[in-house]
């Protein structure tokens, strides 16, 4: 056996690692940021979009979870993809995967240049992606262990902002506080039109932005190879799922809207810094704007890790370059993981030369993609289900199979709605061609070798 058989991906990530990487991966930017939109276009309906979604996800990653306890060898769920649905679903579905990150990277590299310049007024926005990048990817490079210790802390610091904020309304409630002359109370949910003001499209539309805050959740499928002890960690990670959207999506909804009127969060900044400016913490700003700062660079280093072991997996499955197969001495597939940052400084350029707007169409692309994604998780599924009828594993999706259907036609509804919605429509109708491209370009690739 030579140097290149006997490395292979090390199992660095301890219990802790994979739980804090499952909960960043549930709270991204889109609850930080795009809650004020959500709010804005649902009202307090948008807690039931955040519900649906939730319990929609949680049956996408048990179906996950399932597919990928089943073999514990395989390094991601993009290897089950090839084995039950073949090589050209496996190189459209990771190739697809590799821009889902790659473009929702570009958009929070390109938040995080707005951000910093609330310190740094006269920075320049292309500064802050460039450094970021730099760091992160050399962080990566290390070893998989400090990029879990690093996604635990950054994972940290946004349970303790979203924990503080419903700790902050449970207080204001049971003391009855006037905010602005108003008494906070969840009578607030009704109060102002209604729990549906916006009526039925409005609570539809919401379902835009509700998704983007779970966009990156599957991350866990990505940590089976390199998990210690994937059988029990991957379950625990999966399975309190319903607890953290309970708690940490549902909860900030109902402490936001309980203390200031859905009618008056605005779109312009976040909805957190909104509420704990009402009830008069001055350093509110800079405290939640280093929150989301933190938020934006978490997603950023989840992405340089997943798009670096989704080109690992492509190779390994023969359908990226073999370069993007070798690991280094230290286990890290450095270069996946450096063609992958590379691309990333794309982002630096284009906060160079474009406008602000690029951001939202990017985070849609990146949105659409992962739907496609999840989609692709729930077909693959099914697939192992019928052809493992009599040797399935105890780690199983509940409800089988009126769940997955119900999943999968979910997620179908959501496309549909994302086409009827002028501003998203652009950003569909990229992401199908690019799949389709992707499809047209196994083929002459195939026909080639």
């Amino acid at each position: 056996m030579d140097e290149k058989e006997k490395l292979k991906l090390k199992r660095s990530l301890k219990s802790r690692h994979v739980t804090m990487i499952a909960i960043g991966g549930a709270i991204g930017t889109g609850l930080f940021l795009g809650s004020g939109t959500a709010i804005q276009s649902a009202g307090p309906s948008i807690i039931l979009s955040y519900l649906i979604v939730g319990i929609i996800s949680f049956f996408m990653m048990r179906a996950l979870g399932e597919l990928i306890l089943a073999e514990p060898d395989q390094h991601s769920f993009i290897e089950s993809v090839k084995k039950y649905l073949g090589n050209r679903m496996e190189f459209v579905a990771g190739w697809t995967y590799w821009l889902c990150w790659l473009s929702l990277a570009m958009a929070d590299l390109t938040a995080t240049g707005i951000y910093l310049k609330y310190w740094f007024k006269d920075l320049p926005q292309w500064v802050g992606p460039l450094v970021i990048v730099v760091l992160l990817m050399l962080v990566n490079m290390v070893n998989v262990g400090l990029f879990g210790e690093l996604e635990s802390w950054f994972s940290m610091i946004k349970v303790l902002a979203i924990l503080a904020l419903i700790v902050t309304g449970l207080i204001l409630l049971v003391m009855h506080s006037k905010i602005d002359s108003r008494t906070v109370s969840l009578s607030n949910l009704i109060n102002y039109g209604g729990f549906f003001p916006t009526g039925s499209w409005g609570f539809l539309k919401s379902f835009q932005m509700v998704v983007f805050a779970f966009v990156g959740i599957e991350i866990v499928g990505l940590t089976a190879g390199e998990t210690a002890n994937p059988d029990k960690d991957i379950p625990k990670a999966i399975n309190t799922l319903p607890v953290r959207i309970g708690l940490f999506y549902v909860g900030s909804m109902i402490a936001i809207m309980a203390v200031y009127p859905w009618n008056k969060i605005v779109t312009t900044t976040s909805p957190f810094v909104q509420v704990f400016g009402a009830i008069g913490i001055p350093a509110a700003a800079g405290i939640l704007n280093f929150v989301v700062l933190t938020a934006a660079m978490s997603a950023t280093n989840s992405a340089i890790f997943s798009t670096s072991r989704s080109l690992y997996a492509l190779s390994r499955g023969n359908n990226a370059p073999k370069r993007f197969g070798k690991l280094s001495r230290k286990a890290v597939p450095n270069n996946a993981l450096t063609f992958s940052s590379l691309i990333l400084f794309i982002v630096v350029i284009l906060n160079y030369i474009m406008p602000a707007q690029v951001f939202d169409i990017i985070s849609s692309v990146s949105t659409i993609n992962f739907i496609m994604v999840w989609i692709i998780i729930m077909w693959t599924h099914l697939k192992y289900r019928a052809e493992n009828k009599g040797k399935l594993g105890s780690f199983r999706m509940p409800g089988f199979p009126i769940t997955s259907w119900v999943t999968i036609i979910f997620y179908l509804v959501i496309l549909i709605i994302l086409a009827l919605i002028p501003a998203t429509r652009l950003p569909l109708l990229i992401s199908i061609i690019f799949i389709l491209a992707l499809a047209l370009s196994y083929t002459l690739l195939e026909r080639k070798n």
